[in-house]
């Protein structure tokens, strides 16, 4: 296989999945941002692609949403597209892994259904939610074992991000643990590839119980929860039924999947760089700062993918109509033109909530403040433990370019 760290630039093939999964892709990304910020890939499993690494070249290419389209019909946003996850280009699989979602629309469209979902996540919505966050979050770092070796990601980060998401949909709670194998079944790529029919079931599944949740909301009185939100919308309530399991899906993978991969990437920080930790047990005002340079360093969402509408030139290099345009989020934020040694965790870094991982524009996560609430509010439970978690075994990170992964990351506790 081609060492991208010492083959002719034009060779690289920065989406190579196992690099995602030993880490070396930041090697790669780095070289990229030194020699071809704007990289040409001409043949992958994922097809043809452009590569973006520097932050001001993709902060340009969000800004622009209709030159740069995000639209189902022309990808998606993901450069894991239909035909990766359907080689034999078989039509009936290509409707069934069609989901339709506002994250996948362009203006003006994108915007109407975007609006129905934000109000779910405004300041007085967050405050609300803030008392059950705090008071699961506490009640989960009590429950753990001290001194005793367990999986982080699947006692901490999945447990808590799981129980947001169900408190957030108003979700039978006896079945809340669905919610994370849906979320898995969605972007696991080898039930994608692999295993298509075992993740149309369970996809299946969740297009029931969130049928089944939607008749019973659309009969009874609004309440404050995002579903209810979504039913009682004008925007929303005729939705087709691909686009409301599009957005389902949407909601369940931003709400989980990210949260709990940067709750994960945390204790690999604070174990690569334990006086930065000290500093937060020192010094409680960090936190706030400290939040945003865990979801800097983690990168929870590896890439955005975009689609060029019509020909034009970018940084001297001419894109064509229907090229896809990879934008490296993980790059960006360690863009050394930006962020100074961004490769290193840095609880005090000035420019910290400068990063990417909720995107930028008309696209940017409409669930940012949620997310931060949920890590913030772990920094401050641990820290009133003073609490010390260290790895106790190797980290197992998935070969995924999209998703930034973490299956697990063996830890015990040694003081808290």
């Amino acid at each position: 296989m081609t060492d991208d760290l010492t083959c002719p630039i034009a060779d690289i093939h920065p989406s190579r999945m196992d690099r995602f999964a030993d880490g070396s892709v930041h090697a790669v990304m780095e070289r990229l941002r030194r020699e071809a910020p704007v990289h040409y890939t001409a043949s992958s499993e994922f097809g043809p692609y452009w590569s973006l690494t520097h932050y001001r070249d993709i902060v340009e290419v969000e800004a622009l949403p209709l030159l740069y389209s995000s639209d189902m019909d022309r990808g998606g946003v993901s450069l894991i597209d239909a035909d990766f996850a359907n080689p034999e280009g078989n039509a009936e699989m290509k409707e069934a892994n069609r989901m339709e979602t506002f994250i996948a629309m362009d203006p003006p469209v994108h915007a109407e259904k975007r609006r129905v979902v934000a109000p779910a996540f405004t300041p007085s919505e967050i405050t609300r939610l803030a008392g059950a966050i705090r008071e699961r979050t506490a009640a989960k770092l009590d429950s753990l074992p001290r001194g005793e070796v367990f999986d982080w990601t699947k006692e901490v980060s999945i447990s808590l991000t799981t129980d947001m998401l169900a408190i957030l949909f108003d979700f039978p709670w006896e079945d809340r643990h669905k919610l994370h194998i849906w979320s898995d079944a969605i972007t696991d790529l080898d039930m994608i590839r692999n295993k298509p029919q075992e993740r149309q079931m369970l996809l299946f599944e969740m297009a029931m119980k969130f049928f089944q949740l939607w008749q019973e909301r659309t009969d009874a009185e609004p309440t404050p929860d995002l579903l209810s939100r979504m039913i009682h919308s004008n925007a929303l309530s005729k939705m087709e039924q691909q686009e409301f399991i599009g957005n389902m899906a949407l909601l369940i993978v931003g709400g989980n999947d990210t949260t709990r991969n940067t709750m994960s990437g945390l204790i690999d920080a604070i174990n690569r760089w334990p006086e930065e930790w000290d500093r937060i047990l020192d010094d409680e005002t960090l936190i706030p700062n400290a939040t945003s340079e865990i979801i800097r360093w983690q990168s929870a969402v590896n890439h955005m993918r975009r689609t060029v509408t019509e020909d034009h030139e970018f940084r001297g290099h001419q894109f064509r109509t229907g090229d896809k345009v990879v934008m490296w989020y993980m790059s960006g934020n360690r863009d050394e033109q930006v962020f100074d040694d961004g490769a290193r965790f840095d609880v005090s870094r000035e420019n910290a909530r400068r990063h990417l991982s909720f995107g930028y524009g008309v696209h940017r996560c409409v669930g940012a403040r949620l997310a931060e609430l949920q890590i913030a509010t772990l920094l401050e439970e641990m820290r009133a433990r003073g609490m010390r978690v260290e790895l106790a075994g190797p980290i197992d990170r998935a070969p995924h370019p999209f998703v930034s992964v973490i299956r697990s990351i063996p830890a015990r506790i040694v003081a808290g």
